[in-house]
């Protein structure tokens, strides 16, 4: 099988947790012995930030990460049709611009050979629908939707059995546990601000809990504004800002303890969907303590991380992991196998394929009519 991956950004990760799981699937597509190709446009704007953070050098070492995968950057003269030429299956990202997106919808509806999969990882679906009605989605074969409530949501507008969960996962390959790695700090956090999604949260379960214990603690990520970094540093907190991806690893491995603090929408009207940092986390065997969310997927087992209700809490939680060595070997080796288990990205290739095969193997699927008037209604 030849696949055709259209993602906004895969060499960079700056702000992009789609590219940690892109680079796992497509390695693992390879692996598998398909032709994988990954189309990227050269100035998006994942890209163009970690050209200005990390330099060339980080986006080559992205590029050797994923042997067996073919990268293609374009530009504006973009010829889709092209591109696309020889594949059976096409992926595309919904952060892609609308018009590329209704454009390789057209060529499967008018008679292209492959299968054509919407890929939906964020909460616009509900909290947005109006963006998600740009997308012309006529043409499409099926939906992957990174979470059972969200694809919920298309069973709705129509699509029924075309729409499949296909959750994040750990990329294995990079995320394992490191014991030779001495420990240096209390606590890890590595995120993003998350354009205010969960400003009140981070400051709830990250940041005065660390500093009311006077535990040592590292935050990475981007896009913080100048008041969290204010509020970070009186905390006496360090802050390393970007982090690319293949380096969380040692990051994790240099912490006794990391949280898992939820974007708002996800926590309160997408429950069910974890951000990809606690499969990651959990593959390192990193004791991790999570903010409210529920996993109403039954993702993870009992025993894979505490889950706390508020501040005060999320204190006695990271007291207990920190003081208690049982406790943390307890849910390091609980959660590290589920991970191996369910959740790595070998699985979610192995996944892909059957969803693909499900979708009939003559190539021919009904066009979906009225896209735009169901996802508005």
């Amino acid at each position: 099988m030849k696949a055709v991956f259209f993602y906004h950004a895969f060499t960079s990760c700056w702000n992009n947790g789609n590219a940690h799981f892109l680079r796992g699937v497509t390695r693992e597509l390879a692996r598998l012995g398909h032709e994988v190709v990954v189309c990227e446009p050269n100035d998006g704007w994942s890209r163009l930030n970690a050209l200005q953070d990390g330099g060339e050098a980080t986006l080559h070492d992205a590029a050797s990460l994923i042997p067996g995968v073919r990268l293609r950057g374009y530009g504006a003269s973009l010829d889709p049709e092209e591109a696309l030429e020889g594949a059976d299956l096409v992926v595309v990202h919904e952060w892609n611009p609308p018009a590329l997106i209704a454009r390789i919808g057209r060529c499967r509806a008018e008679g292209a050979r492959f299968k054509l999969l919407f890929h939906d990882t964020h909460h616009r679906a509900i909290t947005a629908p109006e963006e998600l009605a740009l997308f012309e989605l006529d043409g499409f074969d099926g939906v992957l939707a990174f979470g059972e409530v969200l694809r919920e949501i298309y069973v709705k507008r129509g699509w029924g059995r075309r729409v499949f969960t296909w959750h994040e996962a750990a990329d294995t390959e990079l995320y394992r546990p490191m014991p030779e790695i001495d420990k240096q700090r209390d606590v890890v956090w590595i995120g993003n601000w998350g354009d205010n999604e969960r400003g009140a949260e981070l400051a709830e379960f990250l940041v005065r809990p660390l500093s009311e214990l006077k535990l040592s603690g590292l935050i990475y990520g981007v896009r913080y504004p100048d008041t969290a970094l204010q509020a970070i540093e009186a905390a006496g907190i360090e802050f390393g800002g970007w982090l690319p991806n293949h380096r969380a690893p040692l990051a994790f491995a240099q912490a006794r303890a990391t949280v898992h603090v939820p974007r708002g929408p996800y926590a309160r009207q997408l429950p069910g969907i974890p951000t990809i940092r606690v499969f990651e986390a959990l593959a390192c065997g990193i004791p991790l303590v999570s903010a409210p969310w529920s996993d109403d997927e039954h993702l993870f087992p009992p025993g894979c991380y505490l889950n706390v209700s508020s501040g005060q809490a999320m204190k006695s939680a990271l007291l207990a992991v920190l003081s208690d060595p049982d406790l943390a070997a307890s849910l390091t080796s609980t959660g590290f196998h589920a991970v191996l288990e369910r959740h790595t990205c070998r699985h979610r290739a192995q996944e892909l394929i059957a969803i693909v095969d499900g979708l009939g193997r003559s190539g021919q699927t009904e066009a979906f009519p009225g896209w735009q008037e169901r996802i508005a209604s």
